[in-house]
């Protein structure tokens, strides 16, 4: 069984509180502030950030400019991002910035907590050094 943050969400509104509770809760993350942006990190390696869109984003964005709060979270591969995109466009997008990357932007008042849970936690291990994800899915039951 996972160890799981408590997320508080009303109708499946994430908030930046519990990003922040859920990847505190991980082993060896850290919060820092990078340009006035909140960045989580394990072993100094970003796993999930604050990422309003830049201008000329917005402006190349075909369709409805996604508006509210945005998380930017790393993934295990572009396969990965690639299901995710598929998944859920309400609330998984990427920009041309992101090409190429694994990573994806998140739509955060869109995703539920439970999602939002599973989202950071597989950041984590994607980004974590392979033996503290070992003891990590140890102490989980996880094999």
């Amino acid at each position: 069984m996972r160890t799981r943050a408590s997320v508080n969400t009303l109708a499946g509104m994430a908030s930046w509180e519990d990003v922040q509770r859920i990847a505190l809760a991980l082993p060896a993350t850290s919060e820092r502030d990078a340009r006035g942006k909140r960045w989580w990190q394990v072993k100094d390696k970003g796993f999930v950030w604050e990422r309003p869109l830049r201008q000329k984003e917005i402006e190349s964005f075909e369709g409805k400019v996604p508006d509210g709060p945005i998380l930017a979270a790393r993934v295990e591969h572009l396969g990965a991002k690639e299901a995710l995109l598929a998944d859920d466009p309400s609330v998984y997008f990427t920009t041309s910035h992101f090409d190429g990357y694994a990573a994806i932007l998140v739509r955060l008042e869109r995703i539920s907590g439970e999602e939002l849970q599973e989202l950071v936690t597989e950041a984590w291990l994607a980004r974590a050094p392979k033996r503290l994800v070992e003891t990590y899915l140890e102490g989980e039951g996880v094999s």
